[in-house]
């Protein structure tokens, strides 16, 4: 066989070698060689393919998986290999194909027979995406566990429960961390969802009419892992749903922490001091000595912005696209990359953060036991003594009212006083209202009475550990 005189994979229609600065410009080995280990999971699978089909010898396959193997090993171990020889590769499709014609010689050429690498990179994205997923879902695993011991830990804390950036009801400080876990939580059903979004395997489809030497699609799903092929080639070398499923969940899981660095920066005011910033998470300023600012958490809300920016951005990159594999999805990856990278590091810092942040306990508690607080138990006796909610409201703000008109705390007003709003009130009234009964009557399922809250603690430490356990199993 006569030897190729240019290594690119498309040269022998064009007569002038490309510009020099488009030539650069257009490749992308810089950032898609992330790629290298899925692109050489899909070569040995599809060498492994053309064997039944008459293209490969079982020779040839042992020869061509041997050099995948060592090509693989060595752009592991030996870093100024991959950039010396990765220097003018156009993309991973070609630097893996030069390494391999570098090693077999002509047989290297003959692994690219039936396919293109608009199916091949569809394919070694779809695997990253499954692979992240399952990366920061451990990350977001490790930071519900930080939530569960500080909720234990914190299990009978109260603190002033508030809408609006007001005071509104007590909880307890558990109950807040609870709240937080649920949402990340629900980022790892979305996480699951892009992963199973991702699991189909698109190696068949060609460059988009499918693939014409009778390849046997199933078995190269299963070499690699996935649990399905694609179902229409045209489709599957254009689809990007799974990047966006991925990007959604990272773009969820990236507002979740920015809203828990919000409640931390203010609590870590002087306004607040609700709580005690770890030293390991904070930094001071280059002029002011008695300053220890929340970094962890401003950059945390700080880079959510970049992960907004990459959903946003492949969203703008598809919606004009025609039908079928266009050069703009080389756009597809950077950006998630990069907000793939920043997830994981604001998760790991989150947690770590978390864990180490100590809770002013006195100083929730006194803001808890605000008797302003205790309002709408107050509207919830007179419910119970008969009067229709509405008109209990409108009782209560009256009350409310008066105690301000004397500048007094209304719970210190004296009951003539109050049975003049309402006969309602009764002598029992005083002894109805105190912190921990308001607490206690938020009982119902999810709520913040002790025993719901630890109810919660005891669900979301078994649902840890039953994730736990099927790990556990699979590996």
């Amino acid at each position: 066989m006569t030897e190729r005189k240019d290594d690119r994979l498309w040269g022998g229609r064009f007569e002038r070698a490309p510009n020099e600065h488009f030539d650069a410009f257009q490749r992308s080995f810089a950032f898609d060689r992330r790629l290298l280990p899925y692109e050489i999971a899909v070569d040995r699978a599809w060498a492994k393919a053309l064997e039944p089909i008459g293209i490969f010898t079982a020779t040839e396959v042992k020869q061509a998986l041997a050099a995948l193997d060592k090509i693989a090993e060595r752009a592991k171990t030996d870093p100024a290999w991959l950039e010396q020889f990765g220097a003018d590769a156009e993309d991973v499709h070609h630097f893996v194909e030069k390494a391999l014609v570098e090693e077999l010689g002509p047989l290297g050429w003959k692994l690219h027979t039936g396919r293109s690498r608009n199916e091949l990179v569809a394919t070694d994205f779809r695997l990253f995406v499954i692979d992240a997923a399952a990366e920061i879902q451990r990350r977001l695993e490790a930071l519900l566990n930080a939530f569960l011991l500080q909720a234990k830990a914190n299990r009978n804390v109260p603190m002033a429960g508030m809408t609006h950036m007001q005071h509104a009801q007590p909880i307890l400080l558990s109950h807040f961390l609870l709240a937080h876990a649920e949402a990340f939580a629900r980022d790892i059903t979305r996480l699951h969802h892009a992963a199973e979004s991702a699991d189909a395997c698109p190696m068949g489809s060609g460059a988009l009419a499918g693939n014409s030497f009778a390849i046997d699609r199933n078995a190269i799903s299963r070499e690699l892992g996935f649990s399905r092929i694609t179902g229409n080639s045209l489709d599957a070398v254009s689809d990007r749903d799974f990047a966006l499923d991925y990007l959604y969940a990272l773009t969820g899981i990236a507002t979740h922490l920015s809203r828990l660095a919000e409640d931390f920066v203010l609590f870590a005011s002087q306004e607040f001091s609700y709580v005690i910033l770890p030293d390991e998470y904070s930094t001071g300023s280059s002029l002011m000595p008695q300053k220890k600012n929340p970094d962890a958490w401003e950059l945390i809300r700080g880079k959510t912005g970049r992960i907004n920016g990459a959903l946003l951005g492949l969203l703008t990159t598809l919606k004009g696209l025609p039908t079928s594999y266009q050069r703009d999805l080389q756009e597809d990856k950077e950006a998630l990359f990069a907000a793939h990278d920043q997830v994981a590091d604001m998760v790991a810092v989150a947690a770590g953060a978390i864990a180490s942040t100590k809770f002013n306990a006195s100083r929730l508690a006194a803001a808890a036991s605000n008797p302003a607080l205790l309002a709408t138990e107050a509207a919830d006796y007179l419910v119970h003594k008969g009067v229709p909610f509405r008109q209990a409201h409108d009782i209560v703000g009256k009350v409310l009212r008066e105690a301000e008109k004397q500048n007094i705390a209304w719970t210190t007003l004296p009951l003539k006083t109050l049975q003049k709003i309402s006969p309602a009130f009764e002598a029992d009234f005083a002894g109805s209202l105190s912190l921990d009964a308001a607490l206690a009557s938020k009982k119902v399922r999810g709520g913040t009475a002790p025993e719901s809250v630890r109810a919660a603690i005891t669900d979301l430490e078994e649902r840890l550990n039953k994730k736990a356990k099927k790990k556990g199993a699979k590996s």
